[in-house]
């Protein structure tokens, strides 16, 4: 399992430019799995509903299954949040996880960046970081990939960490 960072501050991009890379990994055959960091809570299910239901009863884990999907949810209560390297252990096998966020953890990775934003580069100094992704050409070593083109930025991020799309769509 291959892992890639997505770094940028807030409102570069960056869940757009991995909602925008899936469809083309995904061509090429490469079985992707995101992980995404937040800051803030964020709802799982209608409050209510069996599941939450459950939850606010003390149950430590809750697994909601369907013919559709399922979703495993734990609640922290005040315990430390899952280090990306546990995170990463409960993931399905697959061939590449996009990271969003996490930009201290010491894995591959880049920048979304745009100067609308009003913000310089994060993560320059980080010896991590593979490129810029950027809709401006600035004087970036060692890359400058462009922004508006998700489908390239994939086949990049597969070629750097050689990753084989040959027979399996790409």
């Amino acid at each position: 399992m291959k892992v890639f960072g997505v770094s940028g501050h807030s409102g570069s991009g960056k869940t757009t430019m991995i909602e925008a890379m899936l469809p083309e990994l995904s061509t090429l055959g490469v079985r992707t799995s995101v992980i995404k960091h937040t800051h803030h809570d964020f709802p799982v299910e209608p409050p209510g509903k069996d599941s939450a239901r459950f939850r606010a009863s003390g149950a430590y884990e809750v697994m909601v299954c369907s013919a559709h999907r399922y979703a495993i949810v734990r609640e922290l209560n005040g315990t430390d949040v899952p280090t990306l390297d546990e995170q990463l252990a409960r993931l399905a096998p697959c061939d590449l996880v996009l990271v969003e966020g996490y930009h201290d953890y010491p894995i591959p990775r880049m920048e979304v960046f745009r100067h609308a934003v009003g913000h310089d580069p994060r993560c320059l100094a980080d010896p991590h970081l593979v490129a810029l992704a950027s809709d401006e050409s600035l004087p970036f070593k060692p890359e400058v990939w462009p922004l508006n083109e998700p489908a390239q930025i994939a086949r990049l991020i597969c070629q750097y960490l050689q990753i084989d799309t040959v027979g399996r769509g790409g």
